[in-house]
């Protein structure tokens, strides 16, 4: 609409004010330009960080290096839950299950053997194998069919809500303006010079920043989660990241250290200790840098020598058969079989259940009551049949410090649960230690509940302090509860059956370690161990709606403060108190300390945040209506007092809306007094320079009347003195509209200080 303002400015011959008004757009288009080309090239630094890596082999080793640099003819090494990185045609090997859905929408996994050729943005679902890449990039099936996809954008509660408050705004300056164009024609005034006005004014009020205000904040909170070690994927998660009331994190290695210890083994009778670690360190692998096989491998005495034994073939776990098997050829030739895994599952293979399944299940029930989680080994004997050899005690101790910050997190106004695939007993302990609250409720309910006892169920989800015996869809389930429950969600996983939940999540936590289909469906990925790291991502996405809350009431009580003034000015003075030229200005001048913002020193809430549009509308409205009184209060003096001809007083006016609206920025960035919260020097500074920049128009008559430097400083001396008087109205405003928010006219309590 300015451009449309300087056309018209054209063809009435206004060529001083079509020349100002064309430098100003300009200037106005390239900072906008700028701030969200610096915007993007954060959100581009920061994705490059979650681009896929492969296990390559190259000069006989194998490394693992970033997919963008695999070329055809490389031997790669696909696992289970990894995200194939490039089409590759299977070498040697068992089969392996491969999730095809994001290409051909097949809902089941499919089998690949020897030879066959796999798609890049396939998922491996089962097994593990070698390939050789025959294609990358825009070469691969996945590369040829994204670029005949336009990317689908969807739309977060945060930018919603920021996008109705454009529409208030557009609407009252669309009435307002409609009205000014009534009355001027009705007078008979000339209806260019009005219409220009008309289109400059409708520009001014309406949030032409609103983008890159919004794409600066968030570009600027995503940065500073990077540095704490939680890469965002998806920006808009941050604002879920600030409502979220119930977090679901995963026990190991996020609220334990995942540096799994071996106990005393059980060993059934005539089996020693030994021989049950020997079994399992049969059937662990250390090259695939598990935890639980690391463990047991590390608890091998010295003079068992499994080195001495050479593993046939290896069949890694898988989320199906639930265990780990290797064949095994004996220093004296003699071949068997052995496997690990979860005792119930290893006692549903073994051939003396019965005779041992009593004594497993009491040894692994007084193992969980201390913490440990049981790992029961199997060996086949000389006619192939199974033997429970016996059970592995592992204890993961819990982080340092999760206590503290499960505490901290209530403190915020968020309910941890904890979910786990370990027995209730473990995971009764472990809550116990970390102080979560020991209502522990078993998974297996879910699948076992009819029709008529859901509700019942649902009440249980939603007072548990835990979940035990859970099973990646389960999560899906826990989530969806939730957030029938009108609650956001998080929900941590690291599997690559943990995707459907992390996707269903309003925000989704990939952790440290998480496989690659993990990492996709999730908005944050987490690269440090820990939930700590979860918390502070809390706090900054409660600064960033801070600011972004601060930058609502602020624009929403400048269009009120300059739509009704100049309204008002217009129909009862039939006066424009200032010109086009000053408005474009002035929404020039805006555009530093607005942009600020993004980078404001702010205080975060001790509660979820959300969206209170009655509250933020209030307020800034009063605040509206309070500058409209201060603003007729100078033009009278201006005008009565001062004596002033019409161009002054126009000068006049400019300055104070240019002085009083950066003030209004400090006022608007607390709930408390103005003085409760030091800004940003970034921010502090961008307003007194433009500030100045406007003093100086005015006194020097750049583009305006010149007033001189006395008359500019009573108007700062009047601007000042009603700065006082607004955050007093901001104050009053607060305890009419927000009287349950305690400690908010105070910094103490309620938001801690952040310097």
């Amino acid at each position: 609409m300015i451009e449309a303002a300087a056309l018209l400015s054209a063809i009435v011959r206004h060529w001083e004010d079509f020349t100002i008004i064309t430098v100003l757009l300009s200037g106005n288009a390239m900072v906008g330009f700028w701030e969200e080309f610096q915007a993007g090239n954060a959100i581009a630094a920061l994705k490059a960080q979650l681009a896929l890596e492969a296990r390559v082999k190259r000069d006989g080793a194998w490394m693992v290096v970033p997919a963008r640099e695999l070329v055809p003819g490389d031997f790669i090494r696909l696992r289970l839950g990894d995200i194939i990185p490039a089409d590759a045609r299977l070498l040697q090997g068992d089969p392996i299950e491969v999730d095809q859905s994001a290409l051909t929408g097949e809902s089941l996994p499919v089998a690949h053997k020897t030879g066959e050729t796999v798609y890049s943005g396939s998922i491996v679902k089962q097994g593990e194998i070698e390939a050789v890449v025959q294609g990358t990039g825009k070469s691969t099936y996945f590369g040829k069919t994204a670029s005949l996809v336009a990317e689908a954008h969807t739309v977060s509660h945060f930018q919603k809500a920021v996008l109705k408050i454009g529409d208030y705004l557009i609407v009252l300056a669309v009435a307002l303006v409609v009205l000014i164009l009534c009355v001027a024609l009705f007078r008979g005034d000339e209806m260019m010079t009005t219409l220009q006005f008309a289109l400059v004014l409708t520009v001014a009020a309406i949030p032409v920043a609103m983008p890159a205000v919004l794409s600066v904040t968030m570009a600027v909170g995503a940065r500073v989660l990077a540095a704490k070690q939680a890469i965002v994927s998806r920006l808009a998660s941050i604002e879920e990241l600030a409502g979220m009331d119930v977090l679901c994190s995963d026990k190991t290695g996020t609220l334990t250290q995942n540096k799994l210890t071996l106990g005393e083994p059980f060993a059934i009778p005539g089996i020693t200790g030994d021989e049950v670690i020997l079994g399992g360190a049969l059937a662990s692998r250390a090259e695939n840098e598990d935890p639980i096989d690391l463990a047991v491998l590390a608890g091998v005495k010295d003079g068992t020598h499994p080195s001495s034994y050479r593993v046939t073939h290896f069949q890694p776990f898988d989320p199906v058969h639930k265990r780990t098997e290797a064949d095994v050829s004996a220093p004296g030739g003699q071949t068997f079989k052995v496997t690990k895994g979860a005792a119930q599952i290893i006692l549903a293979l073994a051939a003396n259940r019965s005779e041992v399944e009593a004594q497993v299940e009491k040894a692994v029930d007084e193992f969980a009551a201390g913490g440990f989680r049981s790992l029961a080994v199997a060996r086949t004997d000389d006619q192939g049949k199974w033997r429970l050899l016996g059970v592995l005690p592992l204890y993961d101790p819990p982080r340092e410090d999760s206590k503290a910050t499960i505490a901290q997190a209530k403190q915020m106004g968020i309910k941890m649960k904890m979910v786990t695939g370990d027995q209730i007993a473990i995971a009764q302990e472990t809550a116990r230690q970390l102080g979560l609250g020991t209502n522990i409720m078993d998974a297996r309910v879910f699948s076992e509940t009819s029709h008529a006892q859901a509700g019942q169920t649902d009440d249980m989800i939603e007072a548990a302090d835990g979940f035990a015996q859970v099973f990646p869809e389960h999560k899906y389930h826990i989530v969806d509860v939730l957030q029938k429950r009108q609650h956001i969600v998080g929900m941590t996983g690291d599997g690559v059956n943990d995707a459907p939940a992390l996707k269903k999540a309003d925000a989704g936590i990939a952790v440290s370690g998480a496989t690659d289909a993990a990492r996709a469906a999730a908005d944050i990925v987490l690269t440090t161990p820990g939930i700590s790291v979860i918390v502070d991502a809390i706090k900054e996405s409660r600064k960033i709606f801070q600011r972004m809350n601060s930058y609502a009431i602020y624009r929403i009580s400048e269009t009120v403060r300059v739509l009704l003034f100049m309204t008002l000015s217009i129909l009862v003075f039939n006066f424009y108190p200032v010109t086009a030229v000053m408005l474009v200005l002035l929404a020039l001048l805006n555009d530093g300390p607005i942009l600020a913002i993004a980078y404001d020193r702010v205080n975060y809430s001790n509660q979820p945040e959300a969206w209170n549009m009655r509250r933020v509308l209030s307020v800034s409205s009063l605040l509206g209506l309070a500058g409209v009184v201060a603003s007729f209060g100078l033009f009278y003096l201006a005008e009565r007092t001062f004596h002033l001809g019409r161009g002054a007083i126009q000068t006049f006016m400019f300055l104070k809306l240019a002085v009083a609206g950066h003030l209004t920025i400090f006022i608007t960035r607390t709930r408390g007094p103005f003085w409760s919260s030091r800004p940003a020097p970034i921010l502090l500074w961008s307003a007194v320079g433009t500030k100045l920049l406007a003093t100086a128009a005015a006194a020097w008559g750049i583009f305006m009347a010149p007033i001189g430097w006395h008359w500019t400083l009573v108007i700062w001396t009047y601007c000042l003195a009603w700065f006082f008087v607004n955050d007093w109205v901001k104050l009053a405003a607060y305890r009419i509209f927000a009287p349950d928010r305690s400690g908010l006219l105070t910094k103490v309590g309620l938001h801690p200080r952040e310097d």
